[in-house]
């Protein structure tokens, strides 16, 4: 007798908060947003925050939830959720963002759940430094599993080819041949509304310093062609 395949439901979301606080939310955003752009022009590289990621096939309750993870070697587009035996493969780099409520899940299961999908690189940010020394942690797949990075300061994402900065509360991405932070679209916006104002003053002060110049010259010209009547009319 022929049977339909089971249809299996993988759920979106789980109802829980995005994140813990607002400096989680905008770190998240900041992360995912700023890498996102970072790799806007490789059609290859998926960039995800808060998204289920499914690495069993057939069984819903093998689920993790990066905070912020990149995909490289997989289609850039909207997922709804990652289903790891579809895309062929895992993350490559994968940022949580700490708390002392997340401590075990971040250090025990995820740690676990993540070399075993083969993530190259896992970093444990702890933003409000409630329980990491130091606040920035990071781990990178060796042949018999994940060894803490040592002896990089500051700590270098070789799979993304950038540098890791603690900035007070804030994770800065900065792109080591320029010694720039990344930005978000929003931010870089920002910068170039302040660059084209601050042209704006620079040009209107040179204009007014010009007319300044100008009318003193007038004025010098003025008084000479007056000195040199009063010297005619004395003569």
């Amino acid at each position: 007798m022929f049977r339909p395949p089971r249809y299996i439901y993988y759920p979106e979301s789980d109802g829980k908060p995005m994140a813990e606080t607002d400096t989680h939310i905008k770190l998240l955003i900041y992360l995912r947003e700023a890498l996102a752009d970072y790799f806007r022009d490789d059609p290859n590289v998926y960039v995800a925050g808060n998204l289920f990621v499914y690495y069993q096939e057939g069984d819903p309750s093998r689920v993790v939830a990066p905070d912020v993870f990149v995909v490289k070697g997989v289609p850039k587009r909207d997922r709804r959720i990652y289903q790891v035996w579809k895309e062929d493969k895992g993350p490559d780099v994968v940022f949580e963002l700490t708390s002392r409520s997340a401590q075990r899940e971040d250090l025990g299961p995820k740690k676990g759940i993540y070399e075993m999908l083969g993530v190259e690189e896992y970093f444990i940010f702890d933003p409000l430094g409630e329980y990491l020394e130091p606040r920035l942690v990071g781990f990178r797949l060796a042949e018999w599993g994940y060894r803490r990075i040592e002896g990089e300061e500051p700590l270098m994402s070789r799979v993304l080819g950038l540098e890791l900065r603690v900035e007070g509360e804030m994770l800065r991405l900065v792109d080591p041949a320029t010694g720039e932070g990344l930005l978000t679209p929003l931010e870089a916006q920002e910068a170039r509304r302040m660059e084209a104002e601050a042209r704006r003053r620079a040009e209107q002060r040179a204009a007014e310093e010009a007319e300044a110049r100008r009318r003193a010259e007038a004025e010098l010209e003025r008084l000479r062609a007056e000195l040199a009547h009063l010297r005619g009319e004395a003569a």
